[in-house]
């Protein structure tokens, strides 16, 4: 992985096994994915979507760009200063939203708002609409760079610190379809991760949590602090089906910043992988294993050729901890994997029926998928 200042770092691989419990992280997903077009609350499906980078692009927010001005105004004049730096995304399947990443027409988004798509259409708040091209995608961590047929952008700057809990927070996107809407609330949390969604995704870790309300369609939308810093990309949600009330997710803008920059390097980005696919440890597995082992991470599956098995570590086992931190989730385990680079060395706590091992594993980049 290359270097980076950035706090937060991005998901390692993993095949993920299901979870268990909470079927809502489907919902989640789904719920910040494109809106149909045109919107219809009651038929939201989820937008395609892959990005872009232009390699080499110039003017693109680093972690040196100058600190944003006080905002006096509040958040009529954060939404004031900021919609023109937050744009919606047509795609043959839906819409989305983006930011726009430096001035000659970069806009950093979600990957699956223009997944399986190369051309699409960018909107403005000022009106104009040109085409956009797909330039890098990262599955991975869900971003994706998209190449506007436009110069001259206002690029907003991304805090590539995190946010403290408390903080105001402003969503800018087009949810439902419903272009420059802004919505508003807090900071509710950090390094969150969405219980179950190992099983879908790798990139529901390690978010930022807000109650400013996201919908179907503010996907690869701005959150932004009280001093009109971009801190998060909207990402999901859980629906209120689910029991939840303004729940919302967004992956940092240290992450976004890192990747994005990977993408404009080369077009990719690197992943540290293990090779295994985690599972949820209950009491009843804990049982069928024979083991003591109240909490960690049940081992499914490993690629025997991978990191994880080229380590010793067998399907049974529990992982209960790595490089000290306890995992409590196959969840917890991505979040912890994102801070490290293919080619580190990571030690884990591993219990065997009634045995306990230490196991160092060398972690690879993540094979590319067939």
């Amino acid at each position: 992985m290359k270097p980076s200042a950035s706090p937060s770092r991005r998901s390692a691989s993993l095949r993920a096994a299901p979870w268990g419990v909470l079927t809502a992280v489907l919902l989640a997903v789904a719920a910040c994915t494109g809106s149909p077009v045109p919107p219809a609350p009651s038929e939201s499906t989820p937008g395609a979507s892959s990005a872009a980078a232009t390699p080499g692009s110039t003017g693109s927010p680093s972690a040196e760009a100058p600190a944003a001005p006080d905002v006096t105004g509040g958040i009529t004049e954060i939404v004031e200063n900021l919609s023109p730096s937050v744009v919606t995304i047509f795609t043959d399947g839906g819409l989305g939203s983006g930011v726009v990443y430096s001035e000659d027409g970069l806009i950093l988004t979600n990957e699956h708002v223009i997944r399986g798509q190369t051309e699409l259409e960018v909107a403005f708040a000022d009106g104009q609409r040109v085409s956009g091209t797909v330039k890098a995608t990262d599955p991975v961590t869900d971003l994706a760079l998209v190449q506007a047929d436009r110069t001259g952008l206002p690029k907003p700057v991304y805090q590539t610190s995190l946010p403290k809990v408390g903080e105001g927070a402003v969503v800018l996107g087009s949810p439902l379809g419903f272009e420059n809407t802004a919505t508003a609330g807090i900071i509710s949390g950090l390094h969150r991760s969405i219980p179950g969604s190992a099983q879908n995704s790798l990139s529901l870790v390690d978010l930022i949590q807000t109650d400013a309300p996201i919908s179907p369609g503010n996907s690869g939308g701005a959150l932004i602090n009280m001093r009109g810093e971009v801190v998060g990309i909207s990402e999901a949600y859980i629906p209120p089906s689910s029991g939840a009330v303004a729940l919302g997710f967004a992956i940092p803008a240290a992450t976004a910043v890192e990747v994005a920059e990977e993408l404009l390097a080369d077009g990719s980005a690197e992943h540290a992988y293990v090779g295994l696919t985690p599972g949820e440890l209950t009491r009843q597995i804990a049982e069928q294993l024979g083991t003591d082992a109240s909490t960690g991470v049940v081992v499914l599956s490993v690629d025997d050729d991978g990191p994880a098995g080229t380590a010793g570590i067998r399907p049974g086992d529990v992982l209960e901890s790595m490089e000290g931190v306890d995992l409590t989730a196959p969840e917890k385990l991505l979040a912890e994997l994102r801070n490290r680079n293919p080619g580190d060395t990571v030690g884990f706590k591993v219990k065997r029926g009634g045995q306990s091992v230490d196991i160092k594993v060398e972690l690879t980049e993540r094979p590319v998928a067939p």
